[in-house]
């Protein structure tokens, strides 16, 4: 199951064990239970601390268990944890062995003393890249308050169960059989959840802080960047993000990032905040900014929670989200149907016929993506022509299963209520309205600008682009702006953080000369 050098990075992280483990599988006739038990005997003939038994009684066939031995596991596996998921299995053996977590000595703290009692259960796509986050959170939760539960459910396994409950976007995530929540999640958003005081006491903390030199608000590749060359001037820095990482979180492949052939967003977002930590900077993740408040000197910056920051300079680098269409059923049938990430969504759609909205070069991309699972995909264009490059639209081309509508203004989005039915969609030629049975649609119509919560108080462009001169300053004296929510031109993450770094040093100038 697991090649030699794998096998050799395995039994190296095993060695950290501090106590014996147990791996206990329930097994059927199907493949899939072949693959598990030869999974788990390879794991167990790393370590004389791990074991495996055969016995298990769990009505999800095939799984397993991990716990130490001689306790009652809280952590299952409903399928074979590999792909993204390996990871989430590693990090599992590790810390039910004892290893100790990297996380904040306080959260470990709020975690263990959680009240109640909580069985978590995360649907996944082994080709999801935000799902191991989400599972590995619930798992160390698990290990860490022996009243919580997790296990994740590898949706293409169990795909009776993913139409029970009619889950059509990954992660999903189900508490005590009710759902929770749907998306990427860390541990500190699932903990927040759980312990409603939780953000009454962090907000009057965030008030109680001292006004920063540099304040920047924004965790992205542009917010990075900023954070770090602003501390390394030696001024007091603070971050305020709403998710560390930003967009990067939800980008599967990067190839252009230069100096590194390939990564991945969540390896970079994490990449971003390991170099950011390095640097004596607050970080105030989880945070959303609701106002700027300008003034003289000194700025204020209105958070979602109630507290409010000050600041004598601001970088503003809050990024872009996805575009949406704003068509009536959109956000109806939101995760019911209606996706915008087809690495992570895709396989629940397998065998079955799906409409991608965008002809640029990610709608396209999607599409070739998704022809070699579903039954059939349709890709409807705006305008004239598609606007992906010419060797995408080729590779499209080629494709059996794939139809191409152009001159195509999607409508609506129907559906029974539950689950999604189809697209309407209007010719822009011929006026005509169209409908197309659909179980499934991607958008990849772009991005948006997250500057809503700015507008009146700064310049924006018609786009709702932050405007930004060739240092970055905003129309604000001590507001500056980076990355994709500002008016520069071609959103790439090499750009933003060049940007970020660009606007921290016209904030620190800004200071010298105030």
């Amino acid at each position: 199951m697991l090649d030699t050098n794998v096998k050799t990075q395995l039994a190296a992280y095993l060695e950290k064990l501090q106590q014996p483990i147990e791996l206990v599988a329930s097994l059927d006739d199907s493949d899939a239970a072949l693959q598990m038990r030869e999974l788990l005997a390879d794991i167990a003939a790393l370590s004389h601390l791990v074991s495996v038994r055969e016995d298990g009684k769990d009505a999800r066939k095939p799984s397993f268990t991990v716990g130490r031995a001689g306790e009652t596991a809280r952590i299952r596996f409903a399928g074979i944890p590999m792909g993204h998921e390996f990871t989430s299995l590693v990090l599992a053996l590790l810390q039910s062995g004892g290893h100790p977590p990297k996380v904040d000595p306080a959260l470990i703290d709020q975690i263990k003393a959680i009240p109640g009692k909580f069985h978590f259960e995360t649907f996944i796509s082994l080709s999801c890249h935000n799902c191991p986050d989400v599972v590995q959170a619930l798992n160390l939760m698990a290990v860490l308050n022996p009243e919580i539960e997790s296990v994740m459910i590898d949706g293409a396994l169990f795909q009776n169960e993913v139409s029970t409950r009619q889950i059509m976007a990954v992660p999903s995530v189900f508490l005590n059989g009710e759902p929770f929540g749907q998306g990427r999640m860390t541990i500190e958003e699932v903990v927040a959840k759980l312990d409603s005081g939780a953000a009454t006491r962090d907000a009057e903390k965030l008030g109680a802080k001292e006004a920063f030199d540099v304040l920047v608000i924004g965790g992205g590749p542009a917010g990075a960047a900023a954070a770090i060359y602003a501390a390394r001037k030696g001024i007091r820095t603070g971050v305020v993000a709403e998710r560390f990482g930003g967009q990067v979180l939800d980008t599967l492949a990067i190839e252009n990032f230069i100096s590194v052939q390939h990564t991945e967003g969540p390896k970079l977002a994490v990449a971003l905040e390991q170099h950011v930590k390095e640097y004596e900077v607050d970080i105030m993740n989880l945070q959303r900014a609701e106002a700027l408040i300008p003034g003289e000197g000194m700025h204020q910056v209105r958070l979602a929670s109630g507290a409010t920051l000050k600041a004598k300079a601001v970088v503003l680098a809050t990024g872009a989200r996805w575009r949406e269409m704003n068509v009536p059923g959109e956000q109806a049938y939101r995760g019911k149907g209606v996706a915008y990430c087809p690495h992570c969504d895709g396989p629940l759609f397998k065998g079955k016929r799906v409409a991608v909205v965008g002809g640029g070069n990610s709608g396209v991309e999607a599409a070739i993506d998704l022809a070699g699972i579903v039954a059939h995909v349709t890709v409807l264009e705006f305008n004239d022509k598609l606007r992906a490059d010419a060797v995408l639209q080729k590779k499209l081309n080629s494709l059996p299963n794939v139809s191409v509508i152009k001159n195509a203004m999607t409508t609506e989005v129907t559906g029974d209520g539950n689950k999604l039915g189809g697209l309407v969609y209007t010719d822009r030629v011929s006026k005509e309205s169209h409908r197309i049975e659909l179980e499934g649609v991607f958008v990849q119509i772009g991005l948006l600008p997250n500057t809503d919560w700015l507008k009146g108080t700064l310049d924006l462009s018609k786009y709702g682009e932050i405007e930004i001169d060739a240092r970055c300053q905003t129309s604000l004296p001590g507001v500056f702006a980076a990355g994709d929510a500002t008016t520069v031109p071609y959103k790439q993450i090499v750009i933003a953080m060049g940007e970020g770094a660009k606007a921290s040093l016209s904030a620190f100038d800004h200071l010298i000369r105030a």
